[in-house]
């Protein structure tokens, strides 16, 4: 654990403030978005109807934004959240699922990119390379191999992620077998996690609203977002080491996973991070 990210100290502070976190997100992976801030600490709220999203952001510490199952409704209410998150000083994370996949999704993630202010943008490497204008090569939600690959050269996404952060002025977390996350020159490289992350439905989302629980804590967003990253990787890992034999399916480690963020604890991450610059 590198010694300038005190994510054990945050963790503390999400289970002594308990941060509401308010989503806008998709049915897919809404449930399971709402268990992981509920294991981690803090209380989540999905609310996204056009008529009340501004009431509730303004009761909240953060702002999930999440694009994986668009619809003009949602995204009109997405927008006037965000304005709203902005001029109260809500940080707003944002999830570009699926990026690279249609011209709506491009188009909408294009429009929060330009009309809000953003603490944070977390996605795959292909949703990144999507936002960053490289053009990607994005399986529907999921990244394609040949980025999955890319992603063994730590300095391609570095440099990524180091282009889009400075552009845009908030952290850039680009999450795969090696997670990266940057900010003003600052990155961190976390090693944690488990392959059988990628097995179930939404672990990406899961960890873009633990990001949102730890931005909800703090002012430093990327240590938030560290904290978020390791915090999801390290629960992976525990998951996985405690299947038995005879219950080691993707079902099973989903709960497990839920399981493992109710239980971890500082000293875990202090012991267990492997995060360096």
């Amino acid at each position: 654990m590198s010694m300038n990210v005190n994510v054990s100290g945050l963790l503390e502070q999400v289970k002594a403030k308990k941060p509401l976190v308010h989503h806008i997100t998709n049915y897919v992976t809404a449930n399971d978005c709402a268990n992981v801030v509920l294991a981690i600490g803090g209380s989540p709220i999905m609310a996204d109807d056009i008529e009340e999203v501004q009431d509730i952001v303004s009761l909240s510490s953060a702002l999930v934004l999440n694009i994986g199952t668009l619809n003009k409704r949602t995204i009109e209410s997405m927008l006037v959240a965000g304005k709203k998150a902005n001029e109260l000083g809500i940080p707003v994370i944002f999830d570009p699922v699926g990026a690279g996949a249609t011209k709506l999704r491009d188009k909408t993630a294009e429009r929060i990119i330009n009309e809000l202010k953003l603490a944070v943008i977390r996605g795959n490497m292909s949703e990144i390379k999507s936002v960053s204008g490289l053009g990607s090569t994005t399986r529907g939600v999921d990244a394609s191999e040949k980025d999955i690959l890319l992603l063994g050269n730590l300095n391609y996404g570095k440099s990524i992620a180091d282009e889009l952060s400075s552009r845009l002025g908030c952290v850039v977390a680009i999450t795969g077998p090696v997670d990266i996350v940057s900010k003003d020159g600052r990155t961190y490289f976390i090693e944690n996690g488990h392959k059988m992350l990628s097995m179930i439905t939404g672990s990406g989302c899961m960890c873009t609203s633990l990001i949102g629980v730890y931005c909800g804590v703090t002012n430093n967003y990327l240590e938030g977002t560290v904290a978020g990253v390791l915090t999801m990787g390290l629960a992976g890992e525990m998951a996985y080491e405690s299947l038995t034999e005879d219950n080691r399916g993707s079902g099973s480690f989903r709960v497990k996973l839920v399981d493992s963020l109710s239980r971890i604890t500082a000293k875990d991450v202090l012991e267990r991070g492997r995060v360096h610059d």
